[in-house]
């Protein structure tokens, strides 16, 4: 099976539970966070609704510099409504979809560099950081789902059931 189908596959799966996520997400609260030092719940939402985009950004570029020397970090935003983050992560995985598609396990075997300020700070095949990509979705849609507790929301299944979703993501 091409790397790509597995990919794919896994897109369609973790869409499905980050949506679910993201739908609960209570408009208002973008500010409030947990801690001092973590995330605001917007920023962690909207964070959460773009990873899938950065597929196609792995796919389509060699790297990414997050402290560019032009400034321009591409600053995370933070989310305005439940509907906005949907479609976020809707377009981020149509945009992913079709660079899976229309990729070649030749291509994910490349490396693909994340640069900080021009130095290299990670280099790995392509194949490998779209791996690293769900796992990083996994944690900080953990992560959302604990500020959901925090906030008394409703928890939705994601993997299993909840405390308060007995169904099945």
């Amino acid at each position: 099976m091409e790397m790509r189908n597995l990919f794919l596959a896994q897109l369609e799966a973790e869409t499905k539970r980050t949506r679910r996520a993201l739908e609960c997400v209570p408009e208002g609260r973008a500010d409030w966070k947990p801690h001092q030092k973590s995330m605001p719940l917007g920023r962690l939402a909207m964070l959460v609704a773009q990873m899938p985009s950065w597929l196609a950004m792995i796919i389509h570029r060699d790297d990414l510099d997050l402290s560019p020397a032009s400034g321009s970090s591409g600053a995370q935003r933070s989310s305005g409504t439940v509907a906005e983050l949907v479609q976020t992560l809707e377009q981020g995985a149509a945009d992913a979809r079709q660079a899976l598609t229309s990729t070649s396990d030749e291509h994910l075997m490349k490396p693909w560099r994340l640069l900080v300020s021009g130095k290299v700070v990670s280099e790995e095949p392509r194949h490998v950081v779209i791996r690293d990509v769900f796992g990083h979705l996994a944690h900080h849609r953990g992560q959302l789902t604990v500020y959901l507790r925090l906030n008394n929301v409703p928890v939705p299944a994601i993997y299993g059931p909840s405390a308060d979703d007995a169904s099945f993501a």
